[in-house]
This record gives C-alpha cells, sequence and structure tokens, in this order.
C-alpha cells in the first residue's frame, strides 16, 4: 500500500511534461491491452472456424451442397469459408463462359481466392501494426520523459546554495517512473505482437495449402 502511494505521489508532484507522457503511455497501454484480447479472441475463432470447414471440406460431401449452404450466410464469411466461397463462386460462373478452357478457368479461380485471402489477412492482421508501434516507441517515450524529468531536477538545484542528494532525488525518482511506465506498455505489446504474427502466419500458410488443394481438385474434376 505505501508503494502503491508512494508512486502516486511521484505522479502528482511530476512536471506537467511528464504528466502528459505518463498519460499518454497509461493510455497506449490501455488500448494495447484492448488490442490484445480483441486479436486472441478473432485467431482463437479463425483456427476453430478452419478446423470445422476443412472437417466438413474433406468429409466427402458434395462441393456444391457446401456452396449452397455458405451461400445462406455469404456476408458473415471469414477464413476458409470465404476463400471457398469465392473461388467455387467464380468456377462456376466461368465453366458457363469458359467451359472449353481448363486452365484460364483455373486461373480465374485461383485469382478470385487470392483476392478472398488478401481480404482475411487484412482482417486477421488488424491492431498488429498499433501492437508494433507501442512496443517499438513506448521505451523511448518514457526515456524522453525521464530525461526531461532529471533535466528539470537538475535545473531547480541551480536556486539553492548547496546541492544535495536529498534535492535531487526526488525530481530523478519521479522521472525514472517514465521509463518504468513505457517498459510497462512495452512489453505485453512485443510479447502479443510476434506471438500473434506467428499465428497470423501459421493461419496464412494453412490457407494457402487449401487453395492449393482445392486447385488441384477442381483441375481432376475438369479433366473427367
Amino acid at each position: 500500500m505505501y508503494a502503491e502511494l508512494s508512486i502516486l505521489e511521484l505522479v502528482l508532484n511530476a512536471s506537467l511534461v511528464v504528466q502528459l507522457v505518463l498519460l499518454a503511455l497509461v493510455s497506449a497501454s490501455i488500448i494495447s491491452w484492448t488490442m490484445i484480447f480483441d486479436r486472441s479472441r478473432v485467431l482463437k475463432r479463425a483456427r476453430r472456424a478452419a478446423d470445422h470447414f476443412e472437417h466438413r471440406f474433406w468429409s466427402g460431401g458434395d462441393l456444391g451442397a457446401l456452396y449452397r449452404d455458405l451461400g445462406q450466410n455469404e456476408k458473415g464469411l471469414t477464413g476458409l469459408s470465404a476463400i471457398f466461397r469465392s473461388g467455387f463462386k467464380e468456377y462456376v460462373r466461368l465453366r458457363k463462359g469458359e467451359g472449353d478452357d481448363p486452365m484460364a478457368i483455373i486461373q480465374g479461380v485461383e485469382r478470385s481466392m487470392r483476392v478472398a485471402l488478401s481480404r482475411e489477412m487484412d482482417r486477421l492482421e488488424t491492431h498488429l501494426p498499433f501492437l508494433a508501434t507501442v512496443g517499438s516507441t513506448s521505451p523511448y517515450v518514457g526515456l524522453f520523459g525521464t530525461v526531461w524529468g532529471i533535466m528539470h531536477a537538475f535545473h531547480a538545484l541551480g536556486n539553492v546554495k548547496q546541492a544535495t542528494l536529498a534535492l535531487v532525488a526526488p525530481g530523478i525518482s519521479e522521472a525514472l517512473v517514465a521509463t518504468a511506465i513505457g517498459l510497462f506498455a512495452a512489453i505485453p505489446a512485443v510479447i502479443a505482437y510476434n506471438r500473434y504474427s506467428h499465428q497470423v502466419e501459421r493461419l496464412n500458410n494453412r490457407y494457402e495449402e487449401f487453395m492449393e488443394e482445392f486447385s488441384t481438385l477442381l483441375q481432376r474434376q475438369g479433366r473427367g
């Protein structure tokens, strides 16, 4: 309890610039944690949806029936469902117009799936640039607050006849709080960014593998 009160007093007694730096860092930390929880939920849901769709896709059912079922909620589709829906829709359309050119059909399907994949990656990577920015800049912002606070503390010594450690220590302590808050904001953001970037990359590889397998399957059907 004493430590909490001491830190609060240090913040309240800090200079205006240091207080503004602390406010910015705390705000960035709160926003970062909000985004961290949001990305955790979104990526977990994406993995579960991919598992469910692949199980259904490779169960041996009719792809046309799967396509029609997904069409009932086309606007809400994400992940593999959206990629499949986009590719199969283009496949049906091109077969009517270019049924004698299988390669043109497959290339059109792959282009359509690539667009859907790019859209899905944009959705999954939302907020990651902000986490990267907070993780890389927060320590420097905190360091700026620390340097400013130390300068302010030493400048105050010019008004006294005898400089002692007791006079400068409170000002330095106030300034060092900015560095601590900067690290507090940066470390979770860096960990979350690295973790979620890896998960997004794995999902991207999974989506691309499905696209290749789906294209191969359509080629076999075209030959048949």
